[in-house]
């Protein structure tokens, strides 16, 4: 890149969030921050803004707003706060946006974006499976582009390279296994909080750490590569990789494979998009084949894992199925670390409120940003009302 790139990151004081700014900060003079948002931790974001000379700073809770402009207070950063405030955030002239507000939360900032033509940075997996198409039809329409932040989807995006899709045969995303790879089914049923917040490799946020325990964030993964890359069902394969090294492989129709590795370290992929089409310096622990000695990969098991089969049927069904489906497992997931909702009834209670969204007739393609906010509050609903039954089951 020869010209300063000017940057907005949404969820700035997440994981990815973090990891993003721990890269800008090494690369001083190289990018200039336009806006960071967060949920509605002010006294994390205003820090944040001053560390990044941030121009804006948006708190999506309006009861944070005093907090964070008393922080702000002489450094000539302006505090806004309220979920419209996060929107115009992403609407201001950065030339590269970090999506990373998790939830469906983020899909209408992210969406605002991209409608303006952004290159933007995707680590909401979300934005694809709340609203998939429409995410997509935005971003041909306005010449946005997106990159895949996820490792995997990155793996992937590095794979493909300049191949010709004619010639790509399937891609495969690995997934760690999380802390139950090991386990029995029934041991797995009954696991703990604590138990499930155990990640062998990775260090992430609860909800996508419950996500990667289920294998159901392998499952969102599932659907995001079906919007990204516009491949079937069928062409996109999931291995169980336990020591996350190799973080996704293109098959081409002749048999040769070609894989991306790195350290489990959500800095790599994040750099990648932060320069693209260029590089920079990493700041993750360099791989060392020769101490690492074997990679080992297995296929996942379908009884341990049911996510993976309802999220694969959920988007082969398509319409509003995904949607519901994310809904459904947010509240599930937020039941779990809230000790309402025992581990192994997470899936069932999905399964059930995609049942239940059929019945009540809101499987339908969303058609616009509101119709997917709409789809995701009544499914949420729906989730809600069965947490008691489910809860009860397990008693």
């Amino acid at each position: 890149m020869s010209a300063e790139r000017t940057i907005t990151v949404l969820g700035a004081t997440g994981s990815i969030g973090s990891s993003t700014s721990d890269l800008l900060k090494r690369e001083p003079g190289r990018y200039r921050v336009e806006a960071v948002t967060a949920a509605k931790n002010a006294t994390a974001l205003a820090k944040l803004a001053r560390e990044l000379d941030a121009r804006v700073a948006a708190v999506a809770d309006p009861d944070s707003y005093a907090e964070l402009k008393d922080a702000l207070g002489g450094t000539g950063i302006t505090a806004t706060a309220g979920a419209d405030a996060v929107v115009e955030a992403a609407e201001r002239p950065a030339d590269w946006v970090m999506a990373a507000i998790s939830g469906a939360a983020g899909l209408r900032p992210t969406l605002a974006a991209v409608a303006r033509g952004a290159m933007v940075a995707l680590a909401n997996k979300e934005c694809l499976v709340c609203a998939g198409t429409l995410f997509m039809r935005r971003a041909s329409a306005s010449g946005a582009t997106v990159l895949p932040a996820d490792s995997e989807h990155n793996a992937v995006f590095q794979a493909l390279g300049a191949n010709r899709k004619a010639d790509l045969h399937r891609i495969i995303l690995t997934a760690s296994g999380g802390p139950f790879r090991t386990w029995s089914a029934d041991q797995i049923r009954n696991a703990t909080v604590e138990q499930a917040l155990k990640h062998p490799n990775w260090a992430m946020g609860q909800k996508v750490t419950i996500d990667s325990a289920t294998m159901m964030n392998k499952g969102l993964e599932l659907i995001e590569a079906h919007h990204l890359f516009a491949l079937p069902s069928i062409q996109i394969d999931v291995l169980v990789h336990p020591q996350s090294i190799v973080h996704g492989l293109v098959e081409f129709r002749d048999g040769s494979m070609i894989a991306q590795l790195s350290s489990p370290d959500m800095r790599v992929p994040i750099a990648h998009c932060l320069a693209w089409p260029d590089r920079i310096e990493g700041a993750a622990q360099r791989l060392d084949l020769a101490k690492v000695a074997t990679l080992t990969f297995e296929a996942p098991d379908p009884e341990k894992f049911p996510a993976l089969r309802v999220a694969r049927a959920a988007m082969d069904a398509g319409g509003g199925a995904t949607t519901i489906m994310n809904a459904a497992n947010e509240v599930a997931v937020a039941a779990f670390l809230s000790k309402r909702l025992g581990f192994g009834a997470i899936v069932p209670l999905v399964e059930e409120t995609l049942l239940a969204a059929q019945r009540r007739g809101v499987n339908h393609e969303p058609e616009n940003v509101d119709d997917a906010l709409s789809i995701d509050h009544i499914s949420r609903s729906l989730a809600e009302e069965l947490v008691p039954q489910f809860a009860a089951k397990a008693s």
